[in-house]
């Protein structure tokens, strides 16, 4: 039996870990949402409420790697449970821990998209330019808010009276089948609602990953190789233009060096020159200030490490889309089908980066920082493509996202759309590393004293991993729904093929 003194140096190690990636996960969100918004159009709470939404998207995305953590965590490399894992209450107890964090961070997500940041979106988009009247503001933004609360209200509704499965018995009567729902809401304790409104969140985070994530895995790479222009070249066409400029207005000021006025064009064209003199003169101050900059020495000694970089990440994606295609081939061909929504547990066929994981697994701790590493890369490259083609609806562009230039809105709106993706790139990762996701290093222990790595052959020796937990409770009753998800993992897929193969470098 362990000790509590025991279970709590022990699980405390992995979240204090995560307790620095909290600090450290602020501290980034505060640098970014600062580098971006507009020093004109800042506003204190879309400010914070940007921190936070962004924030929780990379908390939500560090909790895997923790959870793989603890649940490997528990077992010494032959098998066997540590003294302070040996009880199942304690293992479970940990277990329910970390599903209840899941279960938070989702809940909280769920909060930010149908009420903080439309709120604040709003409250923003109500501003006057006196900015007197602050209980109408809010009273309009609470107005334009309650449409998403509806929307929210009835998904959670569904989840909760809608059955997703049905009475074992099929000759049951009315009555037998309403209190078999209740029954069923009983059990659940509310998680079924939650479930439906998450997964309802996740179809779309997998549109937004096909359309910014693919284009991040293609576009982060080529900027790294293509890099930016030199600040030296920048200061010499600066000088050049302003020259030019210089000579120009030297010139029409020539005409009226006898005192004869100039023509009304002569007028408009000496005032253009004039302004565009000085805006070329701010901008050679701003480039000679960044030019003494030590960042750009920086940044120009670290261009061969940033080509390397780019060549490294086409690399990466060229993995992904290898083993999203195999895990989708592997649900196609062994899953009960379109019924259990393509569900399968396990790798019936060679999984390149599952193969990877536990190849990297005796070292510890690569198999971490690896799974960590594939984790924030899709953040990243989402926020890159977010970046890079801004936000859209259909074929509008709403917004630019710019270093100072970028609108409170479109940081909300970044935000908003890094949550979806959150969501969704939970359920890609389960795909892309099914058996390491599932229970991370573990070994169980066969009569011949001979540790192998989990699998589904004998999972009571295991301990699943939260995420997986809350895979097979709750995404595996939605078969139709996580078939949508399964189309999805294929499409990003092939875009996610189709960007790499066109920025590749010849």
């Amino acid at each position: 039996m362990a000790t509590p003194v025991a279970l709590l140096s022990e699980s405390v190690l992995g979240w204090s870990i995560f307790t620095i990636v909290l600090l450290v996960i602020l501290a980034f969100c505060w640098v970014y949402i600062r580098k971006y918004q507009s020093r004109q159009e800042s506003e204190v709470i879309s400010t914070i409420t940007a921190i936070c939404a962004l924030a929780i998207a990379l908390i939500t995305s560090a909790l895997l790697p923790v959870d793989i953590f603890l649940v490997s965590f528990m077992k010494y490399p032959n098998g066997t449970y540590k003294e302070w894992a040996a009880s199942n209450e304690t293992r479970q107890q940990i277990e329910n821990t970390v599903l209840y964090g899941y279960y938070t961070l989702y809940s909280i997500i769920l909060f930010c998209v149908f009420l903080w940041i439309p709120f604040v979106y709003f409250y923003y988009e109500e501003k006057d330019e006196d900015n007197s009247n602050k209980c109408l503001q809010v009273k309009n933004a609470l107005k334009y808010t309650i449409g998403f609360v509806i929307v929210c209200s009835a998904l959670l509704l569904i989840g909760t009276f809608v059955p997703l499965e049905s009475p074992p018995n099929r000759n049951s009567t009315q009555w037998e089948k309403v209190q078999y729902l209740f029954e069923e809401l009983g059990s659940s304790h509310g998680l079924a609602a939650l479930s439906f409104s998450i997964s309802s969140l996740t179809l779309i985070g997998m549109l937004a990953v096909i359309t910014y994530t693919a284009y991040g895995m293609s576009v982060l790479p080529l900027n790294l190789i293509k890099g930016t222009r030199s600040i030296l070249y920048e200061r010499l066409e600066n000088t050049e233009d302003t020259e030019e400029v210089e000579h120009q207005i030297d010139k029409l000021k020539v005409k009226c060096a006898d005192g004869r006025p100039l023509s009304m064009r002569d007028r408009r064209n000496l005032q253009d020159l004039e302004d565009k003199f000085q805006v070329l003169r701010r901008q050679g101050r701003h480039l000679e200030i960044a030019e003494r900059n030590c960042c750009n020495k920086v940044g120009s000694a670290l261009r061969p490490m940033k080509i390397l970089l780019g060549v490294f990440f086409i690399l990466v994606a060229l993995l992904f889309f290898v083993t999203l295609f195999i895990s989708n081939l592997d649900k196609a061909l062994h899953s009960a089908g379109i019924s259990t929504g393509f569900i399968i547990f396990g790798t019936n066929l060679t999984n390149p980066l599952n193969e990877l994981l536990l190849a990297l697994q005796p070292v510890f701790p690569l198999d971490y920082v690896l799974i960590t590493i594939i984790t924030m890369y899709f953040v990243f490259t989402s926020m890159a493509g977010i970046r890079n083609m801004g936000i859209w609806f259909f074929w509008i562009r709403l917004y630019k996202i710019r270093p100072q230039r970028t609108r409170p809105q479109a940081l909300l709106f970044l935000c908003m759309i890094l949550l979806l993706i959150v969501l969704h790139t939970s359920y890609m990762i389960y795909s892309l590393a099914p058996q390491y996701v599932m229970y991370g290093s573990q070994k169980y222990l066969l009569q011949v004293r001979c540790g192998l790595f989990c699998v589904t052959v004998n999972p009571l020796c295991c301990t699943a991993s939260g995420l997986q937990d809350y895979s097979c409770r709750i995404l595996s009753k939605q078969g139709p729904r996580r078939a949508k998800l399964y189309h999805g993992n294929r499409l990003s897929w092939e875009k996610t093929h189709q960007e790499v193969r066109e920025t590749q470098p010849i």
